[in-house]
């Protein structure tokens, strides 16, 4: 699926109109907290990981992000090509030096 198939696709499900952009905001730091629990426990409790729970959370994530992207009428293929070139800036030698 193309991002910007998924940001369309997921604003249908966006309820609401007064302040949106805070409640996504609040929904992805409280999602994220989730994906942290689920490693937390994973790391430091010698609990499995929760392969299934992680995915779903990390769905939400998704979600909340891809709706802030929406709201702030930003394509979410820039976002994740936006990061794509930061990376390369950071780790490019980096990456480069692994193939060889």
């Amino acid at each position: 699926m193309e991002f910007n198939d998924y940001q369309k696709l997921a604003n249908r499900t966006l309820l609401g109109n007064e302040q949106v952009l805070t409640n996504c905001a609040l929904g992805l730091a409280s999602e994220s907290g989730e994906v942290i629990d689920l490693i937390k426990k994973y790391t430091f409790n010698g609990e499995d990981l929760k392969r299934d729970e992680l995915v779903k959370e990390m769905g939400d994530v998704l979600w909340y992000l891809s709706q802030v992207a929406e709201w702030a009428n930003i394509p979410f293929e820039e976002v994740a090509q936006q990061n794509i070139t930061t990376l390369n800036t950071r780790y490019g030698k980096q990456i480069d030096a692994q193939k060889q």
